[in-house]
């Protein structure tokens, strides 16, 4: 069985890599720091060093034996792009990606300038999604160092949304995603970012996925834009039922 996920966007987590170091304003009330340390309480073998990167062979081929077709985020833990992780790992995780053709995997980092680096060394297919996450407008250079990738299918988190970002290119981008933070500590997302970005969408034709609110309480806060539900969805992913929420009237679909 894969582990399953409560991400809106996403329906199973895969972590051969564990833990990260924060490296900018979105990192600071990091859920996953959080969860690796219950986790390490709990006694889960693979977070015994809690949010110290880790690298877990084990977990490398469990892709592999589920047959299910699945949509899978690539370490949610960590970044798979992390300067601790070695050349060779990137591309064994790469290698068990391709040949697991039945899954599509999502892969999200920070690290854009590594990715870059690495990008012409690692074998990507169709089903490889590589995303960056930009908070505010001061990062907005990760989109176009993921533009410059050799990624074919690209996307972008913009969560934790924590400014505007006005005028924001989406060229060469197939998806994007909107959250506010949640949590201890949450900081506030403003509709105003959130409805510029939504029309951009629009008008440059590109799925627009709304996470959430977020806040302290984020189900209070809950996931409704202007009344709706905002789970627009790559072509690749239309049909899929564990993520169309299209049967309330209310939301809005990419589904057919």
């Amino acid at each position: 069985m894969s582990t399953q996920s409560t991400i809106e966007w996403t329906e199973a987590t895969w972590n051969p890599v564990t833990g990260c170091i924060k490296i900018s304003p979105g990192c600071k009330h990091c859920y996953a720091e959080r969860l690796a340390s219950r986790l390490k309480e709990m006694g889960l073998r693979n977070y015994a060093n809690g949010f110290e990167l880790t690298l877990h062979e084990h977990m490398l081929q469990k892709p592999l034996y589920w047959k299910k077709p699945q949509m899978i985020f690539v370490n949610s833990m960590s970044d798979l792009f992390h300067d601790g992780v070695p050349v060779l790992f990137i591309q064994r995780v790469f290698s068990v990606m391709r040949r697991a053709a039945w899954h599509q995997f999502q892969v999200l980092t920070k690290r854009a300038e590594r990715l870059l680096e690495l990008s012409t060394v690692l074998d990507w297919s169709d089903n490889i999604w590589m995303g960056v996450s930009v908070e505010n407008y001061d990062y907005q250079f990760r989109i176009n160092l993921l533009r410059q990738s050799e990624a074919r299918f690209k996307f972008l988190s913009l969560e934790p949304l924590l400014g505007p970002i006005p005028d924001l290119d989406l060229a060469g981008i197939d998806w994007v995603i909107v959250g506010g933070e949640s949590g201890p500590g949450a900081r506030p997302m403003k509709k105003e970012w959130v409805l510029e970005i939504r029309d951009n969408c629009k008008a440059s034709g590109v799925p627009f996925f709304f996470k959430q609110w977020g806040g302290v309480n984020k189900k209070r806060a809950g996931r409704e834009l202007e009344g709706q539900i905002w789970d627009e969805l790559p072509v690749a992913m239309r049909g899929n039922s564990q993520v169309n929420r299209g049967e309330d009237e209310n939301t809005l679909s990419l589904f057919p």
